[in-house]
């Protein structure tokens, strides 16, 4: 991947180079988000990596630009020092696909990059297998213990994203954008429906080892439920 990194610290910017070429992927370094942003109108990248924190603001800014102007098509990963949920929340408001709390780990930070990435890009992975579900993305189809599970477009293209982001809390408004589109003319209450709808269709009331819970006045997160264990086990 080709990945832009916002760090204003000098070393921690050398050290995620260092990690990312090892990697190898290819990156380019900024240390102010004027920086960035003015490279974002001239560079394509696959990946950008932010600071939540810089000196001349913070990356929502950003954010708001990219959703803007290049749409979900490039992942955002959000480094911040804050590891309350507060803040992972407003990073995630803002459009960030992930976050990543300080200092990085090098092992994490690359898996989280790659599936960040991953999931802006479905195709890239082309069966999902989890537990009792299988995804098949190329072929549209989703099934449940083996048997197939019928789907309209949208509910496919959400289950696809959900699946993707296990145990992320997701906002109405990202889903929203996200599944439909920025200049969609529907409201989140379409999210809701959808998900209603996938919660049913799919069992996802914890029996078949994934249980989608409402996060109130903010969206939705899917968890991976473990089966009980057995009495005198």
């Amino acid at each position: 991947m080709h990945i832009g990194v916002l760090e204003d610290d000098e070393d921690q910017r050398a050290l995620i180079g260092l990690w990312l070429g090892a990697a190898g992927h290819t990156h380019r370094d900024f240390g102010t988000i004027a920086d960035l942003l003015e490279a974002l109108k001239r560079e394509r990248y696959d990946l950008l990596l932010l600071d939540w924190m810089l000196p001349d603001g913070n990356s929502d800014q950003v954010l708001q630009w990219v959703r803007g102007h290049l749409g979900w098509e490039v992942a955002v990963v959000v480094i911040t020092a804050r590891d309350e949920e507060a803040g992972v929340v407003q990073a995630l408001q803002a459009g960030a696909d992930d976050y990543v709390v300080k200092p990085p780990k090098q092992h994490e930070l690359l898996a989280r990059l790659t599936a960040a990435a991953r999931r802006a890009r479905p195709g890239n992975l082309p069966v999902l297998r989890l537990g009792a579900y299988e995804v098949d993305i190329q072929r549209h189809t989703l099934s449940l213990e083996g048997s197939p599970v019928t789907l309209t477009q949208k509910e496919f293209d959400l289950a696809v994203y959900l699946f993707q982001s296990p145990g992320k809390l997701l906002s109405r408004d990202h889903l929203l954008n996200k599944i439909w589109g920025l200049n969609t003319d529907v409201d989140t209450r379409t999210v809701d429906t959808h998900v209603s709808r996938l919660r049913k269709k799919l069992a996802l009331d914890g029996t078949r080892g994934w249980k989608m819970s409402p996060v109130y006045g903010y969206g939705y997160r899917l968890d991976r439920i473990d089966a009980p264990a057995a009495e005198g086990a």
